[in-house]
């Protein structure tokens, strides 16, 4: 298993996929895979989140090779609904950019969660049916830029106006995470996509 997780820390999507592969045919159990693998793989690289020690590309060529293995592991969208629930993850109207959004799809499901990305320049509308629809444990909205802070006040009312009160807003991004909960109605604002992964980790929330 260490050799797996030397390689996704590194971002060797080819060795990543090989090390699994080698424990596939050693009968090593698929889900262990992903628990002693994939999952200590990612929290080895959040302590390195630091100030001085913090590589945002570092981070998405791991997340890549995370991804890469998961697949082959569970080729086809196969692996069983992750216990820990459903996420739903979004870049909000008018912002088209979704590098962070899309690093903190890979850290989740490397957590465990099911990950809804509803994509880029994405309406409160479609989010919020999303979440309905999913039956989301949470909602993470990520943006680049200020102009998105009025929308992103917007999700809470319209998930309770929608019957969706329980469901926790997760916020961040460069734009958003200069500002308050408070100010951007949400429940928490995030620095990085390994701090929303351990508020689900810690926090109850709507939805399975």
């Amino acid at each position: 298993m260490d050799l797996l997780i030397d390689a996704l820390i590194e971002g060797d999507r080819t060795r990543a996929v090989s090390e699994a592969e080698r424990l596939i045919k050693a009968g090593v159990e698929r889900e262990r895979i992903v628990t002693e693998g994939l999952e200590v793989a990612m929290k080895r690289l959040e302590s390195k989140c630091t100030l001085e020690q913090f590589n945002l590309l570092e981070i998405m060529v791991a997340g890549r090779a995370v991804m890469e293995v998961m697949n082959h592991v569970y080729p086809g969208g196969s692996r069983p609904v992750p216990a820990k629930g459903t996420v739903v993850i979004a870049t909000l109207e008018g912002d088209v950019h979704d590098l962070g959004k899309n690093i903190l799809r890979m850290v989740l499901v490397a957590d465990g969660y099911r990950v809804v990305d509803c994509g880029r320049d994405c309406p409160v509308s479609l989010l919020v049916e999303t979440a309905r629809r999913e039956n989301a444990r949470a909602v993470c909205v990520s943006g680049l830029i200020t102009s998105l802070i009025p929308l992103v006040r917007l999700v809470k009312g319209s998930l309770r106006h929608a019957g969706l009160a329980g469901i926790p807003v997760i916020a961040g991004g460069a734009a958003l995470k200069m500002a308050s909960p408070e100010s951007l109605n949400v429940d928490i604002v995030c620095d990085s996509a390994f701090d929303a992964a351990n508020f689900l980790d810690n926090a109850g929330g709507a939805g399975t």
